[in-house]
């Protein structure tokens, strides 16, 4: 049996246990956990009443029950993004208040409720999901599990942190430049960054990062991210296009295998011998292999990176002067995103736009070739905590560590194309080799299918058992 949501789910489905003895057992572990910093808001009375109503729809509706794929559930919902009724976000910032009113569900967290997820905490982000580790000054701040001295990767550092340790066994994530993938590949998760369209952003639309953010989740199973990806995709009804999901393409496909990043930001021997191992292993059952250098996506990763922090700092510069706003009570690095975006010109931002527009024309140039992209995610193992410090104003420093630890995140969220991690094996430390693939627009499935395969190769083992799944 897989140690994942999908087990749990059909454990309770069978009665081996109920909504709320698995909430309990959450619970209990948060608790027990709570040297992680995993969780930053817990609301034990609402996951109670959540798991309360799920068993007494078990009793009254059973077909219904039976038919929601993660069935009794318990979850946890990033601090940033969603929002999910009764659980009030504050982005990790001393400049809100859990106390305020909270929000109604949003559309994607009606559909993980609809899909039988039960919530009852936040887990932490860094402020405004700002740094690829999970330590924001209001606290607290996120481990990892597998090592405790290292992060868990940002911003969805703590949803990571929560699946890892088995808090819970799937867990609410966002990427606007990495979010959802960097947590994944730190904590030995599986991770898809949905393409451009694929998940509602619903209903208060606007125009936050200029579309390069998408919401899922990090899961310790292909299936479990497959079966929420299907649950919650589809009908955005947003600024986008709404993006109808392909089925995965036969084989033989023809992958493009990137070992390498760049000589500024090098790959570590082990990550890059990593690619070259799934890649041999694809090959071994049918499909195609192309070689490919890092001069072949070099101009696109500078480009996205570039629009990344032009998006960032703007959209910063913009809070910073929404009225009643007390923008002192921010970081430091905060502080310096939004300055620097309000010094930032009209035009030198419509050139960023301009190459980034460039990047998604470039991206599907490659894959006129190709049919998937295989490349590191991350080029050194997960960093020691205090690694990405809030308390400076260098900006193009902090973007620089951001980029010598994952130096292709940009790529996929400046281009919206889809791109998912997962662990393929461990280093000699311990820690979870991670590789990362990218597709095209609407083939999200085929890298799900890819993935599938890779894993059943079984070359990562889950360190700690899920809270309440029966053994």
């Amino acid at each position: 049996m897989k140690d994942d949501a999908t087990a749990l789910a059909e454990a309770i489905r069978t009665g081996r246990l109920t909504a709320g003895e698995a909430m309990a057992a959450s619970l209990a572990a948060a608790a027990a956990r709570s040297d992680l910093g995993a969780l930053c808001h817990v609301d034990a009375d609402l996951g109670r009443r959540e798991a309360a109503a799920a068993d007494a729809e078990r009793r009254t509706d059973p077909d219904r029950f039976a038919a929601r794929p993660f069935c009794g559930v318990p979850t946890l919902a990033k601090d940033l993004g969603g929002p999910f009724a009764g659980l009030p976000v504050v982005a990790g910032s001393r400049l809100f208040s859990r106390q305020r009113p909270d929000a109604p569900d949003s559309d994607l967290a009606s559909r993980f409720r609809a899909a039988g997820l039960l919530p009852f905490g936040i887990t932490t982000a860094p402020e405004f999901g700002l740094a690829l580790a999970s330590e924001p000054a209001i606290g607290p701040l996120a481990r990892n599990p597998l090592d405790p001295s290292r992060t868990p990767g940002g911003s969805s550092g703590g949803s990571a942190a929560a699946v890892a340790a088995g808090i819970v066994a799937i867990a609410h994530a966002t990427d606007a430049g990495g979010s959802i993938r960097v947590p994944a590949a730190c904590c030995g998760l599986v991770g898809l960054k949905p393409g451009r369209g694929v998940m509602p952003a619903g209903p208060a639309f606007g125009n936050h990062l200029g579309g390069i953010a998408s919401e899922l989740c990090v899961s310790r199973s292909v299936r479990d991210c497959a079966s929420l990806l299907s649950a919650a995709s589809g009908n955005t009804r947003g600024p986008f296009a709404d993006v109808v999901l392909a089925e995965p393409k036969a084989a033989p496909l023809d992958i493009g295998v990137l070992c390498e990043t760049g000589p500024d930001h090098p790959t570590a021997p082990e990550r890059s011998a990593a690619i070259e191992a799934a890649g041999h292993f694809l090959e071994a059952r049918g499909h195609r292999l192309v070689p490919l250098a890092w001069s072949d996506v070099a101009a696109m990763a500078a480009a996205s990176a570039r629009l990344f922090y032009d998006l960032v700092s703007t959209n910063l510069a913009l809070l910073s002067e929404t009225p009643g706003i007390d923008f002192s009570l921010t970081e430091p690095l905060t502080q310096a995103f939004a300055a620097r975006g309000r010094a930032l010109t009209a035009a030198a931002l419509w050139r960023s736009q301009t190459a980034g527009v460039l990047v998604s024309r470039d991206l599907w140039r490659l894959f006129d070739r190709i049919d998937v992209l295989l490349a590191p995610m991350l080029a050194t193992p997960p960093p020691p905590i205090g690694s990405f410090p809030s308390g400076h104003d260098d900006t193009d420093l902090h973007l620089d560590r951001m980029i010598s630890l994952a130096p292709l995140a940009t790529l996929a969220n400046i281009s919206g194309f889809p791109a998912l991690t997962m662990p393929f094996g461990a280093d000699a430390g311990g820690l979870p080799l991670p590789v990362q693939m990218f597709a095209p627009l609407g083939v999200d499935r085929r890298l799900l299918s890819l993935a599938a395969t890779l894993e059943r190769d079984d070359r990562w083992q889950h360190r700690f058992p899920i809270a309440g799944l029966p053994s």
